[in-house]
């Protein structure tokens, strides 16, 4: 019938891909790297809007968007762009997990009368990464640039509204306005008190439009629909429904689920966004995921993971005892800011290299297993687990993580969601536009290629593995885990 494009703008890179309007086969697809800046041109955490538009023009080059009847953007979360009451960026987009806003976060707790009540405002508490604190970061640092800013955009709202020619309405998503930290998924409201409490003043900001509706069309006559978070957008493009959740292995880790209520967390352990679907996306990170792997390499002087993974292959679930609590930064959930990790269960036999290995991989996914359990101890369920990131391709990994998950372990085909989902949210749009489709569901692509592994005869052995990781962190931090 047609088709239709996503745009995923990455920290690093633009890619674009273009898809068939009832399938979701990708047909083509284009990159770029966003324009590298010369050295000490600026700090890694502030960013000119423009190379977002520089490398989108250079990865569409080429006749790529020829005959592509409408247009679905997803980009980075947490960037703020700060403009003034003429639309011009103030100062450089404010991006990433910018520690300089770490002292921020903190005011930001102690003012609103702690993490309760942050949770209970907008579902999160304040982070360095989140707009909120940037905005805050901003008053205190920069208060020449603060009381100029008349207009808060983040990197998807700003590209859709530069694509549509800078109209006067400007709108975003549920699921980008979700992690502003002054959007509540719960009541589907702006909080314009928290800006003003983060800025000093008052902001305007964009419209909060339904996941099936169009920020606009191009003179062209090309339609542009809402836009969403890289977070949403993949989740979208893999195709995640209730009953599906989503483990992320990068440095960190992160757990989502699908959940059909916002969720508030007294304890701050879970953030509440809202996801691409008109349903909602709890998430529950670790701050130690594969560098927990990284670091054991390092210690047994292997050169990488794949090698990490045949030593841990050659030792038995259990590790022989071997228990690795991998909070090497701390850690997030549970919380413990200030600790350090804890290999406990060494015995003379378990004293080899294989164990330690093992040890590592079990250690890893048992924090992120406790992470699940933080979500279904709210009433989600999770009866299907996507394992995304390189590490989920390991052996180790793969061998592992049904039984300790307790659940069918997902592993799809590497490729990218989040521009996939923006494809999908653009297929929806036009068709609600077209009157093909219902605007409460979207449009039924193909699922992504994957490896399905299931617990099977293994389950009793992970979850007495499960249980050893348990006693061990109940020991070494007693009640961590109650609110």
């Amino acid at each position: 019938m047609g088709i239709v494009a996503g745009l995923d703008s990455s920290p690093d890179f633009t890619r674009i891909v273009v898809c068939d309007t009832d399938t979701g086969a990708v047909l083509r697809q284009g990159y770029a790297p966003h324009p590298v800046e010369s050295p000490g041109g600026g700090r890694p955490s502030d960013i000119d809007p423009q190379a977002w538009l520089l490398s989108l023009g250079e990865a569409a080059g080429g006749g790529l968007l020829e005959g592509v009847q409408a247009i679905g953007v997803s980009a980075q979360q947490n960037a703020l762009i700060p403009l003034d009451a003429q639309g011009n960026t103030v100062r450089p987009a404010l991006v990433g997990g910018d520690k300089r806003a770490q002292v921020a976060a903190a005011d930001l707790i102690d003012a609103l009368g702690g993490r309760g009540a942050w949770a209970q405002a907008v579902g999160s508490v304040p982070q360095a990464a989140q707009p909120v604190t940037k905005l805050r970061w901003l008053a205190r640092s920069e208060p020449e640039h603060a009381l100029r800013t008349a207009l808060l955009l983040q990197a998807h709202d700003w590209l859709v509204w530069q694509l549509l020619g800078r109209p006067v309405r400007r709108t975003t998503d549920r699921g980008g306005a979700s992690g502003t930290g002054y959007w509540s998924a719960a009541t589907g409201a702006w909080r314009p008190d928290l800006i003003e409490l983060a800025l000093g003043h008052q902001a305007v900001l964009p419209e909060v439009i339904g996941p099936a509706d169009a920020a606009g069309t191009t003179p062209e006559g090309l339609l542009i629909s809402a836009g969403t978070g890289e977070t949403m957008a993949a989740a979208f493009g893999l195709g995640i429904g209730l009953g599906d959740a989503v483990v992320s292995l990068g440095a960190s880790g992160s757990v989502m689920a699908v959940h059909p209520e916002a969720l508030t967390d007294q304890s701050g352990m879970i953030t509440s966004l809202a996801d691409a679907t008109g349903l909602h996306l709890p998430v529950v990170t670790t701050l130690n995921a594969v560098r927990a792997l990284r670091g054991t390499a390092e210690l047994l002087g292997l050169p990488d993971l794949e090698g990490l993974s045949e030593l841990a292959m050659k030792s038995t679930p259990g590790s022989h005892g071997l228990v690795l609590l991998p909070y090497l930064e701390g850690e997030r959930t549970p919380n413990l800011p200030h600790t350090a990790g804890t290999l406990a269960g060494l015995r003379r036999e378990s004293m080899k290299p294989e164990h330690l290995a093992r040890a590592a991989f079990e250690g890893m996914l048992c924090a992120l297993a406790d992470a699940l359990d933080v979500l279904r101890g709210r009433g989600v369920e999770v009866r299907r687990v996507f394992l995304l990131g390189p590490a989920a391709e390991l052996p180790a990994v793969q061998a592992a993580a049904p039984s300790l998950f307790g659940a069918q372990v997902v592993v799809p085909q590497p490729a990218d969601y989040a521009a996939i989902g923006a494809a999908r949210q653009a297929a929806w749009a036009l068709g609600v536009s077209q009157g093909s489709l219902d605007p409460r569901t979207p449009p039924a692509w193909q699922g992504a290629a994957a490896q399905v592994l299931e617990p099977g005869d293994d389950l009793a052995v992970g979850q007495a593995v499960r249980q050893q990781f348990v006693s061990v962190r109940e020991q070494t931090h007693p009640g961590a885990f109650q609110a």
